[in-house]
């Protein structure tokens, strides 16, 4: 490959790279976060950042934001959809150090974000994302 002419992913490009593992995880997974939004930017704002007591803004990868299925009510008032904010600029830095395909840290990310907000063990999260990189 010529790198001096290579050029990092867009922000579009990321979004169909999360469709694309959205899409590989399996459905009982992606059924308990019901109608997700997935949002690619390249860094979390400096808000969130402080909020959350990070300082750098490579630490963050993603970010789950939203209510749990099991936390929802019908009494609800009408809300945002639950969102998934990947960080472009933090995952290519972790890319570039790794050593995984982009695609499959890319799902992982996800994964994570979304199995950790619903109480997921690691070691189910391990289990869904082999199943995805199989």
């Amino acid at each position: 490959m010529h790198w001096l002419a290579a050029t990092a992913p867009t922000l579009e490009d990321f979004e169909q790279m999360a469709q694309s593992a959205w899409e590989k995880i399996p459905h009982a997974f992606r059924a308990i976060a019901g109608d997700l939004v997935i949002r690619v930017e390249d860094f979390a704002g400096d808000e969130l950042l402080s909020e959350l007591g990070i300082d750098d803004p490579f630490e963050l990868t993603g970010l789950y934001q939203g209510i749990s299925v099991a936390e929802q009510s019908v009494q609800d008032a009408a809300r945002e959809p639950d969102m998934v904010f990947l960080y472009r600029r933090a995952i290519l830095d972790e890319w570039a150090g790794g050593g995984e395909e982009l695609g499959h840290l890319i799902a992982h990310v996800l994964i994570h974000e979304i199995g950790h907000h619903f109480g997921f063990s690691d070691d189910d999260m391990d289990a869904i994302d082999n199943d995805v990189s199989a």
